[in-house]
């Protein structure tokens, strides 16, 4: 079924070698154009996953080898056919023809685009996207989605923007978990009147996982950390996850010289790494 769906994705290219798509994750419910901004970004983070697990699964060196070509062709697309300046930010179009800022201009850092990440950072905290109730799903309108103010907090913290990341984490959390409509993060106004989701809860834990421990999965007893230590932190860490088939405690502390030390303790057994702030490093289960 992966490699039905990438091929699917791979005949759905248009001449520029982005995705034609008629929807995207507002299902029409606002303009995507012929080809939009979350589809490519989406195909661009499965190819590369198709690789990792194309190897653990044994797959022909040439197969692998194949969307490593395809997704480092579609992420120089993604950046000619996408990027644009709105609104005084060097960020994305949404579509083509575009003119206006977008909340889903988040999803290329929730993926490690980040060759724009400065602009489109300062757009989505900028008063033209961001609300009391987090992101408008385009500049000057009412309508909100939580999923795209998640997807944001966690692609901001996973581009080491902690410091504005952080402000903003701690007065969303503040307003949505703790305000008025607790104890859980909504799917969207006005359609759905802010009812409860589970998937918008499961995002929230996502800011933390992915995007300020910066945990990727690179095996299927592996994952890539990419920690994103908040200034003011001395210390931060996750503890009982079940993950990778195995229960185990993450701990990040910062250490001299700019680095910082991370500890994986699963059971009796513990591994220590140590990496440059804004660097990588794949643990070992």
């Amino acid at each position: 079924m992966i490699e039905w769906s990438l091929e699917y994705l791979h005949r759905k290219l248009n001449a520029e070698g982005v995705v034609l798509s008629n929807s995207d994750e507002l299902e029409g419910r606002f303009p995507a154009g012929d080809a939009n901004l979350n589809t490519s970004s989406l195909y661009y983070d499965a190819l590369r996953s198709a690789v990792l697990l194309g190897k653990l699964l044994g797959k022909p060196k040439t197969q692998t080898d194949l969307y490593t070509k395809q997704a480092d062709s579609l992420r120089i697309n993604i950046d000619k056919f996408f990027g644009a300046t709105i609104d005084g930010f060097n960020t994305y179009r949404y579509y083509n023809g575009n003119t206006v800022l977008r909340a889903w201009i988040t999803t290329p850092l929730t993926v490690d685009l980040f060759d724009r990440k400065q602009g489109t950072i300062e757009a989505l905290f900028s008063p033209r996207l961001w609300t009391e109730d987090g992101l408008a799903t385009q500049a000057g309108d009412k309508t909100f989605w939580d999923r795209s103010t998640l997807y944001g907090l966690r692609g901001a913290l996973a581009a080491g923007e902690t410091g504005k990341a952080m402000h903003f984490l701690e007065y969303y959390s503040e307003r949505r978990l703790l305000g008025e409509h607790v104890p859980y993060p909504v799917e969207a106004y006005p359609e759905g009147n802010q009812r409860h989701l589970s998937a918008e809860s499961g995002l929230y834990c996502r800011i933390f996982t992915e995007g300020m421990f910066g945990m990727r999965p690179a095996g299927f007893r592996s994952f890539n950390c990419t920690p994103r230590l908040p200034a003011g932190w001395n210390k931060m860490a996750l503890k009982n996850i079940h993950a990778f088939g195995s229960v185990f405690d993450l701990t990040v502390t910062k250490a001299d010289k700019g680095k910082l030390d991370i500890v994986v303790r699963n059971g009796n057994a513990e591994k220590k790494y140590s990496v440059k702030e804004g660097g990588s490093v794949v643990c070992q289960l």
